[in-house]
């Protein structure tokens, strides 16, 4: 069982947790896949971490309502189905090269290639 002295960031330093408030391990340790299915919701900062994107996009996008998200009051969460749409949402199809190759380079009339 992981108890409070043994969270660890993925970089092994100290999880920080706020005096009477319950915290669990980050997403991306090793023991997150016992606990994720436990976690209800999750802190703007651990799916920061887990998205590898900065907390203040996720706080943004929220806050412009262009993202999955959960206010409980003032305090914004991602719950596991938030996370999977905004990775959907951010997904492109890849384009092949050969696509590129078949057209033809096309510029405005007058212009020249530098």
């Amino acid at each position: 069982m992981t108890t409070h002295d043994d969270l660890r960031l993925a970089d092994g330093s100290a999880a920080n947790h706020h005096a009477g408030e319950a915290t669990t391990p980050p997403l991306d340790t090793p023991d997150a896949g016992r606990v994720r299915d436990t976690l209800l919701l999750h802190t703007p900062a651990q799916v920061a971490r887990v998205l590898s994107v900065r907390e203040s996009w996720l706080r943004r996008m929220a806050g412009r309502r262009e993202i999955p998200c959960t206010f409980l009051g003032k305090h914004l969460r991602f719950s596991e189905a938030d996370l999977r749409a905004i990775v959907r949402r951010g997904a492109r199809p890849a384009r092949g090269d050969a696509s590129r190759a078949d057209r033809p380079v096309t510029r405005p009339p007058g212009s020249r290639r530098r």
